[in-house]
């Protein structure tokens, strides 16, 4: 059995949130599906607004706050990642690409992405194709084909009368399980490499066992 780690970036700006639900939803989907693969997955999930303070220092000054340092290397390092946004104006929320923002433009080369995104109306669901799909595939990430959209009448309404949010769901986690199970498991960081505790955002405080404002 293949232990993979999988990395859930959640762009909700409420607690709780129904961009938090659907990311809960597209991970437990995809841990099922390797779990039928034969593979055990275990799942890192990064809320993005504990780290919205953090993320602006980064952009202002460079370097990233421990708790920021943490989230980064949990997505870069992982086996897979999800990743859901609401959708604003027509895109990614603001906070969704400030976090993307500060992560290294190669770190995620390869990487096998589940794109998922939420809004009001289902007039949005073309963001993900328009939006999000451009974004990582400018990182020369691996996004999978089916990106799962959830519009506020999938959570308990109508919804969409071709396919079900529960059917999308099914179909996108198959397609990224497959996609992680192809690729060999990800090693850890070397924690005696300097570029794993220095550069690419991270900071000295953290080195000194400090704390941001110190």
């Amino acid at each position: 059995m293949t232990a993979r780690r999988i990395a859930v970036v959640s762009a909700g700006l409420s607690s709780p949130s129904s961009t938090r639900l659907l990311a809960d939803r597209l991970a437990a989907a995809v841990v099922r599906e390797l779990g039928s693969r034969g593979d055990e997955a275990v799942t890192d999930v990064v809320e993005l607004r504990d780290h919205a303070r953090a993320t602006t220092d980064n952009l202002l000054t460079g370097f990233a706050a421990p708790s920021l340092e943490t989230a980064i290397d949990a997505v870069v390092s992982a086996d897979g990642l999800i990743v859901v946004t609401p959708i604003f104006s027509a895109s990614y929320s603001g906070l969704f690409k400030s976090f993307i923002d500060v992560l290294d433009p190669d770190a995620l080369t390869g990487m096998p992405v589940l794109l998922g995104a939420n809004a009001g109306t289902a007039r949005h669901s073309l963001a993900i194709d328009y939006a999000l799909r451009p974004l990582f595939a400018y990182l020369h990430a691996a996004p999978v084909s089916t990106g799962v959209f959830a519009a506020s009448s999938d959570w308990g309404g109508a919804g969409d009368q071709v396919s079900s949010l529960a059917e999308r769901i099914d179909r996108a986690a198959e397609e990224f399980a497959a996609a992680v199970a192809g690729r060999p498991a990800a090693s850890a960081p070397d924690p005696f490499d300097p570029a794993s505790y220095l550069g690419g955002g991270r900071s000295f405080d953290h080195l000194l066992g400090g704390h941001p404002g110190e």
